[in-house]
């Protein structure tokens, strides 16, 4: 296994607070930020407070955690966790998400871990969202790593051994854990199927030439984001159109910045991570497996399997598949006075919508498979119980 350096890459330290912390508090970005969305917080007392930081600890129980509650005092209607005693504290994990928003997926994940006496899990970032060089010194003082996304190749190749270098030497060696989204990039239309270039990249850094091993190494627990309402809806729904008129169209930094504006602002209602069980506990009940791309396969259908079965299916997924299907398969899963409002919602959504060339009857459809894609997910789900399916062997 070769050697690296990973000061390029890695979560800061305790020591990186005074050089790359301190000096975050006179950005005038990030004053900004705070006056716009927290009018109520003081600004010369939090950046003292953010001066008064010595650890990461203390930056991310002091500042990050206080303005996440904030956060969702205001634009949603409850964080939960279920399921998080299934965490081994003696050990690192690596939690596989599905992946709705750019930065509220890992955050909120480490507030509740906190919550619950856990230790906080390192986060993957792509360095596509640096959108300034102050961005990855956030980020990165809170406890967050960089995956390169700006190279391809032979380049690509380096960098991804290194990445899962990095990611088996802190949870199998050091016991930390690490959140990463199932894919690269966030499911747009919330199908949250796993990719297998993430699984591929997983096991490079791993001790055995087979991939499931490599895999169990991470004790891999898959944790199911459930959002009843996504305040980038709009913002993906253009995206489609955007990209099927034009094959070329790619979002700019400023487009990424938007996303996690409105994520972090919007109004998402209810939210709850359900930690599944680990991974490895799947695996034993399966027949082993020789081939390795077959166990790729096998690592990504188990992963979108307790995801998909995890999930929490609010009223506005059961109205939306019903209204894209034309049925009233759901009818009972919800109320009229539910379908109005779930309706209305996604009717405020759409007008929100201003790009060339508007396709409203395009646009409305792809609002509606955001949303009912879960429902089908779990159809899915109950169609492979019933074949006594097993992936991939």
């Amino acid at each position: 296994m070769a050697e690296y350096n990973f000061d390029d890459i890695r979560c800061y330290n305790d020591e990186d607070i005074p050089a790359k912390l301190w000096p975050l508090a006179d950005r005038p970005e990030i004053q900004a930020v705070i006056k716009a969305g927290f009018p109520e917080v003081d600004l010369e007392q939090m950046k003292a407070l953010i001066r008064s930081c010595k650890t990461v600890k203390d930056f991310q129980t002091k500042v990050i955690i206080f303005f996440l509650d904030l956060m969702c005092s205001k634009c949603t209607d409850g964080v939960e966790a279920v399921g998080i005693e299934n965490i081994d504290d003696s050990l690192g994990h690596l939690f596989v998400t599905n992946h709705r928003d750019i930065v509220l997926d890992s955050a909120l994940l480490n507030v509740l871990l906190a919550k619950h006496g856990k230790e906080t899990s390192e986060i993957a970032i792509g360095n596509n969202l640096f959108a300034a060089p102050w961005i990855e010194d956030l980020v990165r003082v809170n406890k967050s790593f960089v995956v390169r996304r700006d190279i391809t190749g032979r380049q690509l190749l380096e960098a991804s051994m290194k990445l899962s270098a990095y990611i088996h030497q802190e949870i199998v060696d050091k016991k930390h854990s690490i959140w990463m989204a199932q894919r690269e990039g966030r499911s747009k239309d919330n199908s949250d199927n796993t990719q297998a270039s993430v699984i591929k990249m997983l096991s490079l850094g791993g001790k055995s030439k087979d991939h499931m091993q490599n895999i169990r190494a991470l004790r891999t627990i898959p944790v199911a984001i459930s959002y009843e309402y996504d305040p980038c809806d709009y913002l993906k729904a253009a995206e489609f159109q955007l990209k099927r008129d034009n094959s070329e169209w790619k979002k700019t930094k400023a487009d990424d910045v938007k996303s996690m504006a409105t994520g972090m602002t919007g109004y998402k209602g209810r939210i709850r991570y359900t930690f599944t069980t680990e991974l490895n506990g799947v695996f034993d009940q399966y027949p082993w497996i020789n081939d390795r791309n077959a166990q790729v396969n096998c690592v990504c259908e188990t992963i979108d399997k307790m995801l998909h079965e995890a999930m929490v299916l609010y009223p506005i997924n059961y109205v939306a598949y019903d209204l894209k299907y034309q049925t009233d398969r759901y009818k009972k899963m919800y109320t009229e006075a539910e379908k109005t409002k779930s309706v209305a919602y996604l009717n405020g959504q759409l007008a929100k919508i201003d790009i060339p060339n508007r396709d409203e009857v395009y646009l409305w459809d792809m609002l509606l498979t955001m949303y009912s894609n879960p429902v089908f997910n779990k159809e899915k789900l109950v169609r492979e119980q019933d074949t006594n399916y097993v992936p991939m062997t």
